[in-house]
């Protein structure tokens, strides 16, 4: 039985999220306090949307897995934002005997559902079926809530870019005028080779993606 760590980022979605430090400190953290491996061959990081599960780094952690392993997440958020395909991912590692553990949701990890489960087992069958209720609902209500977050965040920073393209008076998906300081700075690029254009981009405060449309320009 392994144990193995998954983070997930997502700059585009979340602004305070650019880097796994907050995640990687609490699966560390729990690692150590439960004395278990932690290291690459257990750790797994996508920088992707979790509105899929169609993740690189996911699908390899998928196809690793055995009955009785373990995936420890800093919260259900990392883990997926949405509901409904969310919640049947949840219960096809449950029944294949995968245990889920959410440090900031224990409450919706499978040991906790397992155990409201067991109980479910004894009761009456009135009992039981509003117990199993219960436990989809539990689970329902926490993966809705993550995906409603994860609308709420790309609806702000849509509002963000509008807000921002309006205020500079540039359309939307416009560039700025292509100055000459910077085409100066493009062309030693390719002749000098004495900067990059990570470099570039940061000191004319613009985007990589913006910047490489203004290198094929200068090309041309």
């Amino acid at each position: 039985m392994t144990t193995y760590y998954y983070m997930r980022i997502s700059t585009r979605e979340e602004s305070d999220k650019q880097s796994y430090t907050r995640q990687d400190k609490a699966l560390k953290r729990y690692a150590e306090e439960n004395k278990l491996n932690y290291n690459d061959r257990y750790i797994y990081k996508d920088d992707v949307t979790g509105s899929t599960f169609s993740r690189t780094e996911w699908r390899e952690l998928e196809s690793n897995l055995r009955e009785g392993d373990t995936i420890v997440f800093k919260e259900i958020s990392r883990f997926t934002r949405e509901a409904e395909e969310g919640y049947k991912k949840y219960m096809e590692l449950m029944n294949n005997r995968i245990n889920l553990v959410f440090l900031d949701n224990p409450t919706v990890s499978t040991d906790y559902i397992k155990q409201l489960s067991k109980v479910a087992e004894t009761q009456s069958l009135v009992t039981r079926t509003a117990l199993e209720g219960t436990i989809k609902l539990l689970l329902i209500v926490e993966l809705d809530r993550v995906q409603q977050e994860r609308e709420i965040i790309v609806k702000r920073i849509k509002q963000g870019i509008e807000a921002s393209n309006k205020k500079s008076g540039r359309a939307s998906g416009k560039i700025d005028k292509l100055t000459d300081d910077l085409r100066k700075d493009i062309i030693d690029l390719y002749n000098n080779k004495l900067t990059t254009k990570v470099a570039l981009a940061k000191k004319h405060s613009i985007s990589r993606n913006t910047l490489d449309k203004y290198i094929k320009i200068v090309n041309n």
